[in-house]
């Protein structure tokens, strides 16, 4: 028997092609690793890190320097298909004005730049004052530049000259103050470009910084936080056995405490008599602020609502009284008087549903415990919605309602439940407050 040197095909072999044929492909381990997408993900990745390096230098060139580059392909390519040289010429002034300010665009900025607010809460009409402070940290000239501040929806701008390594430049700028207001004074940029606009390159240096603008408030002579006279509290109805102010003497009952046993009446009665006595509670003033455009005639009548709110809640925190101040849809910060005046600063008129018949019966559910309601709104509001206000409030709760109507003379008058004051200037408010005590 002969040996050939071929190898008998075994009968998986030979099944093996026809099932590869039979399914039509042949599997490879590449293609499977992208059709289960690990391929596109690493594509996006590329072009993401792509983006990073291109991004900024395409950002750089502003609106005007595209419209100018696109404009200048635009004529060179119709000057050489029709062989126009003035258009040649325009096409190759265009290039090469961008070329120049690209240069202007190229270079580090070594800046350390701080900006510093005298205060950063003052009061309306007062001058708010800052200083941006820029110094070289290279080792290097720096070239001349330009220095952008925003300040609320303006923006100011500071030429900042060339600079010597570790030489520094200030700047003072006024901020003026005229409405009440929280002003974004910030970030500080520089901008580096060319004079005629074709470049763009902003860096940012500092953080925004907010300038609080308080409303006016004036000092409240006596109690303002609710009118009330002793310090402990305001009596109520509901009996206690144990409070500062006494009602009345009743039988010892197992369980009460033996100190407040009345022994003199007990040694007459030959029975055991204790104490009984009212509850009390802290005073606790609660302010609603209408902020529904609606309940009010004009911008000015608002801003004397906001000037008579804060001067109320800052009155009675000085004299640490509870204080809650609510407005449609919120409650404002009243831990301290700094907080509530940022509050107050923020607030705006807006259209709204709820009017201040709303407003009050929020305020009843939210501070059912107040011993002073004080609730204040504008000129258009009438008397019929006052008289519903008040009904939404809890009894035994003071309400008074400010009616703030800038030109007016001060009044007072009497709404069912309700005393009613019309101010027509801030510094009336001390003043018809002493008439409510009084």
């Amino acid at each position: 028997m002969t040996v050939t040197g071929e190898k008998k095909a075994s009968p998986m072999a030979s099944i093996g092609p026809r099932l590869a044929s039979a399914s039509g492909a042949v599997r490879s381990s590449a293609p499977a690793r992208w059709v289960v997408g690990t391929g596109w993900p690493r594509t996006l990745d590329g072009l993401r890190a792509a983006w990073r390096v291109i991004g900024p230098v395409l950002t750089t060139v502003s609106g005007f320097g595209w419209a100018v580059l696109a404009f200048s392909l635009v004529f060179l390519f119709v000057g050489l298909e029709f062989g126009w040289r003035e258009f040649l010429v325009i096409g190759c002034v265009g290039l090469a004005a961008v070329v120049i300010a690209i240069g202007f665009a190229l270079g580090r900025s070594a800046y350390a730049v701080r900006l510093d607010l005298a205060t950063e809460r003052v009061v309306v009409g007062e001058r708010a004052v800052g200083r941006i402070t820029v110094s070289n940290t290279s080792q290097r000239t720096l070239l001349p530049a330009r220095i952008e501040l925003p300040v609320g929806a303006s923006l100011a701008g500071f030429p900042l000259p060339r600079l010597a390594p570790g030489q520094e430049h200030d700047d003072l700028f006024g901020i003026p103050t005229n409405r009440r207001q929280v002003i974004t004074v910030g970030p500080v940029r520089s901008v580096r470009g060319d004079p005629l606009g074709l470049m763009r390159r902003e860096l940012r240096w500092t953080d925004a910084v907010d300038l609080f603008v308080h409303p006016r408030t004036v000092r409240l002579e006596g109690s303002a936080s609710g009118f009330i006279k002793d310090l402990e509290g305001l009596a109520s109805r509901d009996l206690s056995n144990n409070d500062v102010s006494f009602h009345a003497l009743r039988e010892y009952v197992p369980g009460d405490d033996r100190r407040y046993i009345h022994w003199k009446t007990t040694a007459r009665t030959g029975t055991l008599m204790v104490r009984q006595f009212e509850e009390t509670r802290r005073s606790h003033l609660a302010i609603a602020l209408s902020t529904n455009t609606a309940d009010y005639g004009s911008d000015d009548e608002f801003e004397l609502a906001v000037s008579a709110c804060g001067s109320l809640g800052i009155q009675a925190l000085m004299e640490e009284r509870d204080v809650t101040v609510m407005v449609q849809g919120a409650t404002l910060h009243s831990e301290t008087g700094r907080r509530l005046l940022d509050d107050l600063s923020a607030i705006e008129e807006e259209e709204k549903r709820e009017t201040i018949v709303q407003l009050s019966k929020v305020a009843g559910q939210t501070v059912p415990d107040a011993s002073v309601a004080v609730l204040l709104f504008g000129g258009p509001v009438t008397p019929t919605q006052l008289q519903a206000a008040s009904v939404h409030l809890p009894l035994g709760v003071r309400v008074v309602g400010v009616s703030c109507q800038p030109g007016t003379e001060p009044m007072r008058r009497q709404i069912g439940d309700m005393t009613l004051l019309t101010i027509g200037d801030l510094g009336q408010l001390p003043a018809a407050l002493r008439r409510v005590n009084n």
